[in-house]
């Protein structure tokens, strides 16, 4: 068959995600990581479109090509640039070798999460309605992203951060899907405006940029509290 009976304008949109992680790229081997971190956000928002636009043109899937075509382009642009983007933030890092090996493992986790859901949803398996298995992919770029253009950026945190979002992707920790639009579009227009030129004075500089960061930092660690929270409440003893 030709390309074009598997293509719909979903897989586009997709495909403009992949075009920023790639560019993002591009920028990060010309030196330019500002706006390496804004292309892998802006990629955000187009994979966060794709399905959204599956949905509203009534797009049916039968060969699987969406799914497969969206899991690629996310390796790309939540899984291979911001590995770059921490290679490339931490060359000077001075515990050798640290950096390679936590920008590699984000793009081996976010390989294997990806794999993992695939074979899940080509299975039926079904681990909870609006719940993800594993901290979803995009949330290595909204981290990483977030954080360098915070303007308090630091790299041993962010290695240790990123190391902990690599770990997530491939846990069993369910992630409860975000589908309240205010929250989306509240989060769209923080990857917007984080973005955007900062000509304003050093206090309130970059404040999109850290609301985002705090804001998905807080969706990172929360969750696996909770459901810790919640395991030791039911194996615990019970008193009356």
């Amino acid at each position: 068959m030709h390309i074009k009976e598997y293509m719909a304008l979903a897989d586009i949109v997709s495909l403009l995600n992949a075009s920023f992680g790639f560019l993002a790229i591009i920028m990060i081997l010309n030196g330019n990581l500002i706006l390496a971190a804004m292309f892998i956000l802006i990629a955000v928002i187009f994979d966060s479109v794709d399905g959204w636009v599956a949905r509203k043109s009534k797009r049916v899937d039968q060969f699987g090509f969406g799914k497969n075509i969206d899991s690629i382009c996310d390796v790309i642009s939540f899984g291979v640039a911001p590995g770059m983007l921490l290679y490339a933030a931490s060359t000077s890092y001075f515990i050798p070798y640290i950096n390679i090996l936590v920008a590699l493992l984000i793009v081996l986790c976010g390989i294997l999460r990806l794999s993992r859901f695939n074979v899940q949803t080509n299975s039926g398996a079904n681990f909870g309605e609006g719940k993800f298995i594993g901290l979803p992919i995009p949330t290595t770029a909204l981290i990483l992203g977030s954080f360098y253009l915070s303007g308090i950026f630091n790299i041993e945190w962010a290695l240790i951060i990123m190391t902990a979002v690599s770990i997530l992707m491939i846990s069993t920790v369910e992630y409860t899907k975000i589908r309240n639009p205010i929250l989306l579009l509240l989060g769209g227009l923080l990857i917007i405006l984080s973005c955007l030129p900062q000509n304003i004075s050093s206090v309130i500089a970059n404040l999109p940029a850290k609301f985002l960061f705090i804001f998905t930092l807080i969706y990172l660690i929360a969750v696996p509290f909770m459901a810790l929270y919640a395991k030791l409440r039911r194996s615990g003893p019970n008193v009356r």
